[in-house]
């Protein structure tokens, strides 16, 4: 009987297994894909490596280090990228900046996917009310834009981390109901949740053993795509002063801390100077984030979609 079970699970595999392979070598022989990759993995190393590159001193580790002085360029004794607002070290900054990113692009992504492939999963599937409750409470919270609503619950809350990544949250759950509510309408008038409605199956084990499964191939890639914009967000949101506070290893509240001195003149060594650096250096690592995030899922999209395969 083990055999027989363990048999039928490796029949049931093979052709996901076969299909997983696929879809691994068209990423391969994609150079989108590929430069996609290549940028996220990059900073998700940087990210491993942040006590190693700019080991952290005895507080917390996510406030940059500062010495009291004006901005100083690349190269600077003791700073690498050299500093910024009150002395911050860029390097500690860009580094410990991408852990913060990842945190908040992983943490807000996945909860919202999870609440919005719960609550669309139930609507699609049940119908009646419980779709009428569950879409009219995600029409209010489509009909505020996404940005004004994160800042008018940011501002409620305190300025922290935690606070941030709530209020994302808030606002991007409905648009995983939406899309998986409507994959579920497709996917449930197929033969084979028939068959299992048939012999007797459970509706809770139709819904999340068969339906929603077979209906996450959109979802992947909206999620992969919504991780650039989430930190995109962020940082946004950091910038005009909702996000975390000043000093911060956030790149949105770096750029921020650093506006006021990108078109002014600071002096190094006697010598005037333009401190380009302060505002350059993490904008350019929200651009490669959300870019990496971007050219794989837009190539995910068209690997994982039989149509545009073809």
């Amino acid at each position: 009987m083990t055999a027989l079970g363990l048999g039928g699970l490796s029949q049931e595999l093979r052709p996901r297994i076969k299909e997983l392979r696929n879809s691994l070598s068209l990423i391969r022989e994609n150079i989108t894909a590929m430069m996609g990759l290549i940028m996220v993995l990059s900073i998700v190393i940087i990210a491993l490596l942040a006590p190693v590159i700019a080991p952290p001193g005895l507080g917390d580790p996510m406030v940059i280090p500062k010495d009291f002085g004006d901005p100083q360029p690349p190269g600077a004794p003791g700073h690498l990228l050299g500093t910024g607002k009150w002395g911050s070290d860029m390097l500690y900054g860009l580094v410990w900046g991408a852990r913060t990113s990842i945190t908040i692009a992983v943490f807000v992504v996945f909860t919202a996917m999870i609440v919005g492939i719960m609550l669309g999963a139930l609507s699609g599937y049940y119908g009646g009310k419980v779709d009428d409750i569950i879409m009219r409470l995600t029409d209010v919270f489509l009909s505020l834009p996404a940005l004004i609503l994160a800042m008018a619950i940011a501002s409620i809350l305190e300025r922290t981390l935690i606070n941030l990544m709530l209020a994302l949250i808030i606002v991007w759950w409905p648009p995983y109901a939406r899309l998986i509510r409507a994959q579920v309408l497709s996917v449930k008038e197929n033969t084979y949740v028939e068959a299992a409605r048939a012999i007797g199956a459970s509706r809770n084990r139709i819904l999340f053993k068969h339906i929603v499964p077979n209906s996450l191939s959109p979802i992947i890639v909206s999620v992969t795509m919504d991780m650039g914009a989430v930190v995109l967000v962020a940082a946004g949101l950091s910038y005009i002063g909702f996000g975390v506070e000043t000093g911060y290893a956030e790149w949105g509240r770096m750029v921020s801390d650093g506006q006021q001195f990108f078109l002014s003149t600071v002096y190094y060594l006697g010598e005037p100077i333009n401190p380009w650096w302060v505002v350059v250096f993490p904008g350019t690592m929200i651009l490669l984030f959300t870019m990496g995030f971007s050219l794989l899922g837009d190539s995910l999209r068209d690997i994982l979609d039989p149509r545009l395969r073809r």
